[in-house]
């Protein structure tokens, strides 16, 4: 393709990828203010015990304090942030409820750590009380998963604060106080067909069992199995108690509509002041920021393509190298297979160790950070260990001692060889997912949305988070600068010629081929016999997300390496998407403080230092002219 056409198709790429920002931010904020009739406010507040905690305020037209609404407090599960509650706050805020979706301790932009301050539940149910705007004798709680035993929290810290409350997936005396036929007041259980956590709520292992549950039961005032879709108690007494068992898994809840129609009547009967609305338009929020998340992505492409022509990135490119990997047939499927097989066969294991091997403090703050580290660093040395003894196998068949050249790191032979490639390449990556991020900050401040489809996010990062992703930025790169180097050298095959969209097709496959197995041999007892093959709900569901992040990570390693014939570049970029979902979606466990030492390196120290090396450019650029003038 002529020079001046790939330049073109790479500008028209970057602009269609701000118009998917920038369209589906908009139709996300339509769809999260029911197109302009709720008004939704970012907020902070203070907790009993110093800390902040965050909130998405959602507040219908013509409620003031001369004309206060009934509200609903909002709370999501656990390594999940506010807006996983869309769902309910949309629809509620639409029907004329006030809602507060908050983040939970260690949460989104909540301070660490998680677990902590009872979960936020009474410091967001005494805020939520505190609003002039609020009708405090209609005031409903609902929380999916960890989100439950917030609002349980919150019901024991103002047990005549709130009028009703819905549980979804989740369950009294988890992590909370006990449930009784008293209390909570008004109770709702929601619990999926197929959950994954019904042994470690409701004390059932088998999901097809929770009407039998001793704890359920003891809840609901009866000593018979419960019957589903039944009303117990009186919502006038306060003792109204229900069972619903949405067709759906433990996350997928979030996003059901009979899920959420569920919670919208059970408001509707238990709280005065609410209207009616129409349909549901949660969904058009999840699609635009899901096009808005696509943008960013293409974004990254379309950045660092434009850079690598740029003439001071342009010097980095090289020929990309002959393939070196299996030749095609059964050799490459072997390596694809070990690709594929054996992050899944570690996974959980790799996880767990990692998680017990060094626990949550203020460097590795995030528990499932740090196991998802170790899984991916034990895998890339594995690879590692596994090239080296292919490398030295052949060798000796072939009787050649001699160590082969590797052109995947240095560049074609022929073209000259310069360190500064290799910092060139993470400059290029940097900028790149670097345009990506401030998409994320100008869809957070134009649309108060960030980039998501169901567990899959990117958003803007604290302060205290930043801090995070750069210390797991070490680990992550360093993990895929072996994963792109074994895939790069291994899994590029010999004997037959293919394009680079179909290699950029076959390594999207072949990366997350493992994790979608596994999901699928855990989830298919699931479905038929009520419980998982593998007892490990938890990591089944953080595994989720990777099965298209790794996807992508063979598209942008493959995309990058066919630009610059290295791996550096992919890797780089790699390192820094990966890591920013991680440690932007998930929990901070330990004690990691927004103005702790990690980060204030971040405000003092990184400022400094970018400060002194502008200064430093600066002189090197005036000296060269200098010497250029004389």
């Amino acid at each position: 393709m002529p020079s001046s056409r790939r330049h073109h198709r790479l500008w028209s790429l970057f602009l269609v990828a701000l118009a998917l920002v920038l369209a589906g931010g908009s139709t996300a904020a339509m769809a999260q203010t029911s197109f302009g009739s709720v008004q939704v406010r970012d907020v902070a507040f203070t907790s009993a015990d110093g800390k902040t905690v965050s909130g998405l305020l959602f507040v219908p037209d013509g409620v003031t304090a001369e004309s206060p609404a009934p509200a609903v407090l909002a709370v999501h599960g656990y390594v999940n942030s506010r807006e996983m509650q869309q769902a309910s706050s949309i629809e509620l805020s639409r029907r004329g409820y006030v809602v507060l979706a908050i983040d939970q301790s260690g949460h989104g932009r909540s301070d660490a750590p998680a677990f902590g301050n009872a979960f936020n539940g009474p410091a967001g149910l005494g805020y939520l009380r505190s609003l002039d705007i609020v009708d405090t004798d209609n005031i409903g709680l609902t929380g999916h998963s960890l989100g439950g035993s917030t609002i349980m929290n919150a019901a024991a810290a103002f047990p005549d604060g709130y009028q009703s409350m819905v549980l979804l997936d989740s369950a009294t005396g988890f992590f909370g106080p006990p449930g009784t036929p008293d209390f909570p007041r008004n109770l709702l259980v929601q619990f999926a067909e197929f959950e994954e956590f019904s042994g470690s709520m409701w004390g059932e292992a088998n999901t097809r069992d929770i009407p039998a549950s001793e704890a359920l039961k003891a809840t609901f005032g009866t000593t018979d199995d419960v019957v589903p879709d039944q009303l117990y108690g009186s919502i006038a007494d306060g003792t109204a108690r229900e069972l619903v068992r949405p067709v759906n898994n433990h996350p997928g809840v979030t996003h059901d509509l009979a899920a959420t129609q569920h919670i919208i009547d059970w408001f509707g009967q238990t709280l005065e002041g609410g209207h009616d609305a129409a349909g549901q338009i949660w969904w058009l929020k999840e699609a635009g920021t899901f096009v808005a998340m696509v943008g960013a992505v293409l974004m990254i492409f379309a950045t660092g393509g434009l850079l690598l022509r740029a003439p001071f990135f342009s010097q980095m490119r090289r020929p990309v190298p002959a393939a070196a990997g299996s030749r095609w047939g059964w050799p490459w499927a072997v390596s694809a297979l070990l690709t594929a097989g054996i992050p899944a066969l570690t996974f959980f294991w790799f996880n767990t160790w990692g998680a017990l091997w060094i626990p949550a403090g203020p460097v590795f703050g995030q528990t499932f950070a740090t196991g998802i580290a170790v899984w991916a660093l034990l895998n890339g040395v594995i690879g590692l260990v596994i090239y080296a003894i292919g490398a030295a196998l052949a060798r000796r068949s072939s009787g050649n001692r001699v160590l082969p050249n590797l052109p995947e790191v240095d560049g074609d032979v022929a073209a000259p060889r310069t360190r500064a490639v290799i910092g060139r390449a993470a400059l290029v990556a940097t900028i790149a997912v670097g345009a990506a991020y401030l998409l994320v900050v100008l869809s957070d401040w134009l649309f108060k949305t960030d980039f998501r489809l169901y567990v899959l996010q990117l958003q803007p990062l604290t302060i205290t988070r930043f801090a995070q992703f750069l210390v797991y930025l070490i680990p992550f790169t360093a993990f895929f600068l072996m994963l792109t180097f074994t895939l790069h050298r291994s899994l590029r095959w010999q004997g037959r010629s293919i394009s680079r969209g179909k290699e950029m097709l076959a390594n999207a496959i072949v990366l997350p081929a493992g994790i979608l197995v596994l999901e699928i041999i855990n989830y298919v007892p699931l479905l038929v016999t009520g419980r998982l093959a593998i007892d490990e709900a938890l990591l089944t569901i953080v595994g989720y997300p990777f099965i298209v992040v790794l996807a992508l990570v063979g598209i942008m390693s493959t995309y990058f390496f066919h630009l610059t014939g290295t791996i550096w570049t992919g890797a780089f970029a790699s390192a820094l998407l990966v890591t920013w979902n991680v440690v932007g979606g998930t929990a901070i466990q330990g004690d990691v403080q927004e103005w702790g030492p990690l980060a204030l390196v971040v405000r003092f120290v990184l400022p400094l230092l970018a400060a002194v090396v502008l200064v430093l450019v600066v002189i090197v650029r005036r000296r060269r002219d200098r010497v250029s003038a004389a």
